[in-house]
């Protein structure tokens, strides 16, 4: 059975005067996870966003670390906190 995870970001006060620099290289890198099929879901919250989730399905949680560990949002500093959580689904997906 794949493992789900759920990837959160609380972004710096600053992010949306700071992200358009990086955001090319931001959707870049997800989409080569989404590719793979690793990457599921993922978006901001609200209209002035302090943070983000981001799904994904693998069986390894390195795979999700790695994802934020080299995200340039992360390296850039618009991210100033990242949590990995597992995920237990049992309604939808592949429940």
């Amino acid at each position: 059975m794949t493992a789900h995870w759920i990837l959160f970001y609380d972004y710096v006060p600053d992010y949306l005067e700071r992200r358009g620099e990086f955001r090319p290289k931001h959707f870049e890198h997800a989409n080569a996870y989404r590719e793979r099929g690793e990457l599921v879901m993922a978006g901001a919250f609200g209209d002035q966003p302090n943070g983000a989730v981001l799904t994904f399905r693998t069986d390894d949680r390195s795979v999700v670390e790695s994802f934020a560990q080299n995200d340039p949002y992360v390296k850039n500093g618009l991210v100033k906190n990242w949590t990995v959580r597992s995920w237990t689904v049992v309604i939808g997906g592949d429940a």
